[in-house]
């Protein structure tokens, strides 16, 4: 491939356009002995240089099968290629379902695992949280299987960003299916949230909170129920917020043709859990993100203070979603150990102003130790960042066994691995 290629939002391009794009786990033994440098493209939604190379890329694609389910396990075994919206409906048709969904999916499996990207819900852990086991190839070319009968290493090579290998395959663990129904309250008192907010955010199996940052007003509260509950029935109002008659956007001036069905519509979880239809395939938006996870018990304090910022912010903000998540046993997860609070942005892209604007709320969030989405904008110091994850000693430990020359090193680890 001659010319380089661009992420998802169009923010970034990567720095080589040497792509090779394997359809087998032999090929890829066979590019990674061939190759000095190399790194595993997903479906390209980091807004950073996590997933760069100067050298080569290794785009799996074409490997996006499903591989098998277990039906004595409760599990199914895909291919790294492959995206959530490729395989829900083939395992609600059996019978199964995921524990929880991102707000997109198109998004690859094995990249929202090996970033610990997640849904929401005070009792959902992040989408890596449902990996039972994961093979990859490592940087002598071998395959390298493991699970979670290989104890704490497993937890540590999970969340991996990368630095261990090319994931080829993963195995996850399923659910029964269920059903989802979605309400949506409309224009929250932030003040609410003060003596509320585990209240609120417990109100579904999942609750999102989305904010422009003005008037001191959550703008939309959304709240997806595991039942069966008559629309009617619904009160009319959460907390002095009104219940939504109409579907909504998460940006409220945007058409909601594409978004998930509301209104207490029953529909299968992989058809509500995320924000957005699997049918949709969203365009190269031009937008940036950054998010960053609090420990929950600092939940108000910590939101009220990037709320203190709505000035400086609002003007870039297309909408900043609020989210909770269950603590987990994985390295190199925001939650290890805590469940957390995720602040997330949707900006405008005006990069200058974004960059400028992301120490601004770092600083407002410094007393709450927040830690960042690996794969989405931040300016956190490499110093900061090695104190946010207590683990991170024995992870590069872990990727030094595995990579000891550093073949699957770029800038991204080089700095914050170093």
């Amino acid at each position: 491939m001659s010319q380089r290629i661009t992420n998802w939002a169009g923010n970034f391009t990567y720095n080589t356009a040497r792509i090779h794009y394997p359809r087998t786990i032999d090929e890829v033994c066979q590019i990674v002995k061939q190759c000095k440098q190399v790194r595993a493209l997903g479906s390209r939604h980091s807004f950073n240089t996590i997933a760069d190379s100067s050298e080569d890329l290794v785009s799996l694609e074409f490997m996006n099968a499903i591989a098998e389910l277990d039906w004595l396990q409760h599990t199914i075994t895909v291919e790294a290629g492959i995206k959530y919206g490729e395989v829900c409906e083939h395992l609600h048709h059996h019978g199964y379902a995921l524990h929880n969904l991102a707000s997109l999916p198109h998004i690859s499996i094995v990249g929202a695992v090996a970033t610990a990207t997640h849904g929401s819900g005070l009792h959902n852990g992040n989408l890596a949280t449902s990996v039972a086991a994961l093979e990859f190839v490592n940087a002598a070319g071998e395959v390298v299987k493991l699970s979670r009968a290989d104890g704490d290493i497993f937890h540590g090579a999970v969340v991996n960003l990368g630095a261990l290998g090319i994931v080829t395959r993963i195995t996850l663990d399923l659910v029964p299916a269920f059903d989802v129904q979605q309400y949506v309250y409309l224009n929250l008192p932030m003040q609410q949230l003060e003596e509320n907010f585990i209240t609120i955010m417990s109100a579904g199996y999942s609750v999102s909170l989305f904010t422009k940052f003005q008037n001191k007003t959550i703008n939309e509260v959304w709240i997806k129920k595991q039942s069966d509950i008559p629309a009617h029935t619904m009160p009319s109002e959460f907390y002095r917020a009104k219940l939504a008659t109409r579907n909504v956007h998460p940006i409220e001036e945007e058409s909601a043709e594409n978004c998930t069905d509301q209104l207490g519509v029953l529909g299968p979880w992989y058809d509500r859990l995320p924000h957005f239809k699997m049918g949709f395939k969203p365009s190269s938006g031009k937008e940036l993100q950054s998010e960053y996870f609090i420990p929950v018990e600092h939940a108000y304090e910590a939101f009220m203070a990037v709320e203190s910022l709505h000035e400086q912010i609002t003007p870039y903000l297309f909408v900043s979603e609020v989210r909770t998540i269950k603590a987990d046993d994985l390295w190199m997860s925001p939650c290890y150990k805590r469940d957390c609070l995720a602040i997330h942005f949707t900006w405008h892209q005006e990069v200058d102003a974004v960059m400028n604007l992301l120490p601004l709320i770092e600083a407002k969030l410094a007393p709450f130790n927040p830690a960042p989405h690996w794969g989405k904008l931040f300016t956190l110091s490499p110093e900061k960042i090695a104190l946010r994850f207590e683990r991170m000693a024995d992870f590069k430990q872990l990727f030094k066994k595995h990579d000891p020359d550093g073949k699957f090193r770029n800038d991204f680890l080089r700095t914050y691995l170093p």
